[in-house]
């Protein structure tokens, strides 16, 4: 099977310069024909629409955000609200990138930007030494639920807000089969491919982060490859693994999700943690 793959499908923007990414040196080393394509966009919401939620900006002391879109939608809504966000607000974002994205909007000042470094626990972790601020947590929708779960379970006290919708981009089913190998990256990349192909046999798949792995296997959907890993801190290596295993004869197992047993610890650890430091309050 190792000659069906010739051409792939990353559902993500082209990068500015192809040759610079590290999908060239995988399409080099296979002989790959490499296509980017998002599957999904997303939108702001309108102003109307957060006025439905009946949040108070103002009352919050903190906003936490995962990515660029919210952070527009944010600032427009303020603006069409005429909401003037006082420089006492504190912003943690789940990476540097985000924070830095700030300075579209406000002055950086470090002491009031904080950033994780991209993980799950990195962000927990941010959020728990916050935890006397009143958090808004800016969101998606649909979004994944790991850290509104998390911080509920932490017993965070967060407002999350829908700031932004993600839809599916104009693109069809026999558009995707042209392709040897889909790489999706958000679980709503894995809803399109469920929508489009409604049940008819999928390209094969390679799958980043938890929440996408585990759509694709509640789904049904096989996943070939998938990051990060052990082995594959990538989806590029993913592939590149998967690749060189079927051209070498190997059989390659269908990739399940199972769950994470190290964030349950860590989750578990977290909460030990602020339980104690809430008892020496008292």
């Amino acid at each position: 099977m190792a000659e069906n793959i010739n051409k792939i499908l990353v559902s993500q923007p082209k990068p500015a310069i192809f040759e610079k990414s590290p999908f060239y040196d995988l399409s080099q080393k296979h002989k790959l024909e490499v296509d980017f394509r998002p599957l999904i966009e997303v939108k702001p919401i309108t102003p109307k629409e957060f006025r439905s939620q009946r949040i108070d900006i103002l009352s919050h002391t903190a906003i936490i955000f995962t990515s660029r879109i919210t952070i527009d939608s944010f600032f427009h809504i303020c603006e069409d609200a005429r909401i003037t966000v006082p420089e006492t607000m504190k912003y943690i974002c789940s990476t540097e990138a985000i924070a830095l994205y700030l300075q579209k909007y406000i002055v950086y000042r470090k002491r009031k930007i904080s950033f994780a470094d991209g993980s799950f626990t990195g962000l927990v972790e941010l959020v728990v030494k916050h935890r006397d601020e009143h958090l808004l947590l800016a969101l998606s929708e649909p979004h994944k639920p790991e850290i509104p779960e998390a911080l509920t379970r932490l017993n965070i006290n967060y407002t999350p807000a829908i700031l932004a919708r993600t839809v599916e981009a104009d693109v069809t089913a026999e558009m995707l089969q042209s392709y040897d190998m889909l790489l999706l990256y958000s679980p709503w990349d894995v809803k399109t491919v469920n929508h489009l192909f409604e049940g008819k046999t999928t390209p094969r798949i390679a799958t980043f982060g938890e929440g996408t792995l585990r759509l694709a296997s509640e789904s049904g959907i096989a996943v070939q490859a998938s990051a990060p890993s052990p082995t594959a801190p990538s989806l590029v290596k993913a592939v590149d693994n998967y690749i060189m295993a079927i051209r070498s004869g190997k059989e390659v197992e269908e990739i399940r999700f199972a769950e994470d047993a190290h964030k349950e610890e860590f989750l578990r650890t977290q909460q030990s943690k602020l339980s104690k430091k809430s008892r020496r309050r008292k």
